[in-house]
């Protein structure tokens, strides 16, 4: 078989795998920007989130949720609040319909154009004399303002401790939210790593103390990654030694992702890259771009990954256990975030079997809510067969 020969089997393997994930994307009704107007809403049991936006997005009209897909200059920033159901159910999106019902669905009631001096000062005043944390999420492919949106609001309800006053902010770059757009997502994501490092100058400014968390799925994990690398490069470490990042899915190929890092060097808080093998989108992002495995879809049992996972401070934890009903099994962390506050309390007490945060290798087991080495993990499966 010739080189031409192989390329060509992969390029067909690549057509008929983004034949069949566009028939199912058809199939899904996909939320627009008419979701995202606000709507009353008073519903017992309900729960309303507030976070902020901070979008390299052009505005695109007067209205406050006017945004097109050209990457814009100077971030923009809104507040937004969203009633989560009742019925809600932890790692899941009840996305609204044409007609929001807040008793059923995720409902926007109230959004609010925010400049960056009020931005800063709401992000900074919501830690007065409170412990709460500072999140911040960096979407992935294929995602469009309101998913995007709506994803902030479920992360911002399930992995929020509602005991403090934790703030989220939402990154939200210029995705063309399409299955067939890769290669123009990668194109804004790169355009939008200024952005995304000032944001976190800004963070870091607003926020002199309490834990700044980071978080980037997908092709998000890449733009953070190049966005801790451009840090490093105009000689901001100040700002790299506050954050705690965590790479989830994370699009990178490998030899990418070694670059960067030789780059950015050590982070003072162990990095986390949450990594599964089953991933299908990973798998068809490696089909798109010809390159080698994605660090997202890793194999923990390498034990070249295990030998250097501590000596670069990083933490691979492999989450193919949590159950999802993602179709692509690429959202695994939504449904991990519904259990991040409890596993965060026990881990700061010093439990041994949760090591969040500890360089290494782990297994997440989604029945103990552990985190396991892999050969812990099949020396039980061995002794139950």
């Amino acid at each position: 078989m010739t080189i031409i020969d192989a390329l060509s089997g992969r390029v067909a393997g690549f057509v008929l795998v983004l034949f069949s994930l566009t028939l199912l994307s058809a199939c899904a009704s996909r939320p627009g920007l008419q979701s995202l107007d606000p709507h009353a809403a008073n519903v017992p049991g309900a729960r309303i989130v507030t976070f902020y936006l901070a979008t390299s997005r052009e505005r695109a009209g007067p209205g406050p949720n006017s945004y097109n897909d050209v990457p814009s200059e100077t971030l923009n920033f809104a507040e937004y609040k969203v009633s989560i159901p009742p019925t809600h159910k932890p790692g899941m999106i009840e996305y609204p319909g044409d007609r929001p019902d807040p008793r059923i669905s995720f409902t926007v009631v109230g959004v609010e154009p925010l400049s960056r001096e009020v931005f800063l000062q709401r992000v900074s005043a919501r830690n007065k004399g409170k412990q709460g944390d500072l999140g911040i999420f960096v979407h992935g492919f294929n995602t469009n303002l309101a998913e995007a949106i709506f994803r902030q609001a479920q992360l911002s309800a399930d992995a929020n401790d509602p005991e403090l006053d934790d703030v989220s902010i939402l990154f939200a770059w210029p995705s063309s939210g399409s299955i067939s757009g890769y290669l123009a997502d990668k194109a804004t994501a790169t355009a939008s790593r200024d952005q995304l490092t000032d944001l976190l100058a800004m963070a870091v400014k607003a926020r002199p103390t309490g834990e700044i968390t980071l978080v980037g799925h997908s092709m998000g994990g890449w733009l953070t990654s190049e966005a801790l690398r451009q840090l490093k490069l105009t000689g901001q470490q100040a700002v790299l030694d506050r954050l705690k990042v965590i790479l989830a899915a994370p699009d990178i190929d490998g030899i990418v992702f070694l670059a960067q890092m030789q780059k950015i060097g050590r982070m003072k808080k162990p990095m986390t890259i949450l990594v599964s093998k089953d991933d299908i989108a990973l798998s068809v992002s490696s089909f798109i771009s010809l390159d080698q495995m994605r660090i997202g879809s890793i194999d923990v049992n390498d034990p070249r990954v295990q030998a250097g996972a501590k000596e670069v401070n990083i933490q691979f934890i492999d989450i193919s256990s949590v159950k999802t009903e993602d179709t692509f099994k690429h959202n695994g962390f939504a449904a991990l975030a519904a259990i991040y506050p409890e596993m965060r309390k026990q881990s700061d007490k010093g439990g041994d079997a949760l090591r969040l945060g500890q360089a290494g290798v782990f297994v997440f087991d989604a029945v103990g809510r552990t985190l396991t080495a892999p050969f812990t993990i099949g020396r039980r499966l061995a002794a139950r067969q």
